[in-house]
């Protein structure tokens, strides 16, 4: 299977490893960055570096930019890929990339599946891409209720082999309502979190617990705020959420209210614990 990936950062070029190291399919690339193409091209992470008049050559195109060029570089070539081919995105909200490309991919005889690989690092660029990127994360996808039941198997098939160990299969809605809370939310609470002044006093007083919730502050301003504008609604449902608990937290401190501190800390305690379990 030919293989195009368009955009070779931190996601796409790790899918370009992955792909290379540990599937017999050949991968192309796609960037505006001549450096990173021909550094992926010396590694040997793509076979060969190609313009999109080649789509039409693509079994599999993975386009892996920020919402806002994933639907504009999907719609300016839907003439372009193979009819029969599959289409994936890879950005981090799926209701308006699906509704924005599946109807044109849809007339083109081309079938299109918004996807989200929940795989990062703080660190962004092709640099620090990793072939192991993906090993045991989960793989999201929204097939529509017309994908066929094989290209979704196959896909599924596809992700394990490059690492995935968790295939879920949902709807562009439930996508955006969850990750509303276990991927946007913290970016807010990092972000917000990283601006108390207290911070800059922090060395040498700091250990995991401040890392932990500081890590993901480190983020890519321009992708996140098409991220959170694009899933508005939930987020701030969330958002509003995690203030009312907070507001617990502060009233039972300044209450000096020890059963009620230690009724909130008892009962989060419990949450955690039992995320843990359903995760595993």
């Amino acid at each position: 299977m030919n293989i195009c990936v368009v955009g070779l950062g931190l996601i796409g070029g790790s899918f370009c490893k992955a792909i290379s190291k540990r599937t017999a399919h050949s991968c192309f690339g796609i960037d505006v960055n001549k450096d990173t193409l021909n550094s992926a091209k010396a590694d040997g992470s793509i076979k060969d570096i190609i313009s999109s008049i080649r789509l039409s050559e693509m079994d599999m195109t993975i386009v892996c930019l920020h919402p806002k060029q994933t639907i504009e570089f999907i719609r300016n070539n839907a003439d372009k890929f193979k009819k029969g081919s599959i289409v994936l995105d890879l950005c981090g909200v799926k209701g308006e990339i699906v509704s924005s490309v599946s109807d044109i991919l849809k007339e083109k005889g081309v079938f299109f599946i918004g996807c989200h690989p929940m795989a990062g690092r703080e660190f962004s660029g092709y640099d620090f891409s990793l072939e192991t990127l993906f090993d045991n994360a989960s793989f999201i996808s929204t097939p529509s209720e017309d994908t066929p039941k094989e290209i979704v198997e196959n896909l599924k098939e596809f992700a394990k082999t490059i690492g995935f160990k968790k295939f879920v299969v949902t709807t562009p809605d439930e996508h955006d309502r969850i990750i509303s809370y276990t991927s946007q939310l913290a970016h807010i609470v990092s972000s917000s979190y990283i601006k108390s002044p207290t911070a800059q006093q922090q060395s040498g007083f700091s250990a995991g617990s401040f890392q932990d919730l500081t890590r993901v502050a480190r983020l890519n301003e321009n992708m996140w705020t098409d991220l959170f504008l694009m899933n508005s609604a939930p987020l701030v449902t969330e958002i509003d959420t995690i203030i009312k608990h907070l507001t617990e937290y502060r009233n039972a401190l300044e209450d000096n209210n020890s059963d009620e501190l230690r009724e909130l800390l008892k009962n989060g305690r419990i949450l955690k614990e039992k995320s843990i379990n359903n995760f595993q």
